[in-house]
């Protein structure tokens, strides 16, 4: 039968083991450091795995392929649980740091309590923009926060004033390779951003943090509020 199922694209398959570990139905494996797709009858195409993968390995297609076939899986995850099914081996060469998840934010302190800026708001993992999945069920009416690595040590209330109630994306144009722009359209194309916000520091090289945000606004085709603020080295506001 045709029907719509995953495809894995080895090329741009990072092996970090993130489509596995969200696959519920376990039709997706890794062999040799990369992501594969273990049996067709698995695969309920319903595509839990798509927003975890961070390089966009994964897609769907239509395709000759056999029949989800529910009964099988869970006669796999049976036998797993009675430990019986051989245990799949780690990624191969991956990261699971870079494994997608939604984080719960920390609940904002009393108001006796000392503020002390040591609450959390970072509402997901990963916040690398090299590692972030270009679709993710936390952009879904986000309010975006791009900001460049130094920003948050030269302000201390960064968290409290610029993360909170925002998906956070970091990045430093000038000691990663490429160019954050094409990774930053996709993701404002592909989601439903409500806002950006870019904080950069008031050095030459965030310039290419702020041009890569403002081409990725322009190439995505919405209308998007947007804002940039600048931080001196000292932590104030610059404009």
């Amino acid at each position: 039968m045709v029907r719509r199922i995953i495809e894995i694209d080895q090329e741009k398959c990072n092996g970090c083991g993130a489509c596995a570990a969200a696959c519920h139905e376990g039709a997706i494996g890794m062999a040799d450091g990369k992501a594969v797709l273990l049996r067709d009858d698995y695969c309920d195409g319903l595509g839990d795995c798509l927003p975890t993968c961070p390089t966009g390995a994964i897609t769907f297609v239509e395709r000759e392929a056999a029949a989800y076939d529910e009964a099988a899986v869970l006669a796999k995850k049976a036998e797993a649980l009675k430990g019986t099914a051989p245990r799949q081996a780690p990624p191969s060469g991956g990261c699971p740091g870079s494994m997608a998840q939604a984080l719960r934010p920390a609940a904002a302190p009393a108001a006796s309590a000392p503020q002390d800026g040591a609450v959390s708001h970072l509402a997901q993992w990963p916040v690398q923009i090299k590692l972030v999945p270009v679709e993710a069920p936390w952009f879904n009416g986000a309010r975006l926060l791009i900001a460049a690595d130094c920003t948050a040590y030269a302000r201390a209330d960064f968290h409290q004033r610029f993360m909170r109630g925002r998906i956070t994306l970091i990045g430093c144009p000038k000691l990663d390779e490429g160019d954050y722009a094409e990774k930053l359209t996709e993701i404002l194309r592909r989601n439903d951003i409500r806002e950006l916000t870019i904080v950069r520091m008031d050095v030459p090289c965030c310039g290419g943090m702020q041009r890569a945000a403002e081409t990725a606004l322009r190439q995505s085709g919405k209308f998007i509020p947007w804002q940039v603020v600048t931080l001196g080295r000292d932590g104030n506001i610059l404009e």
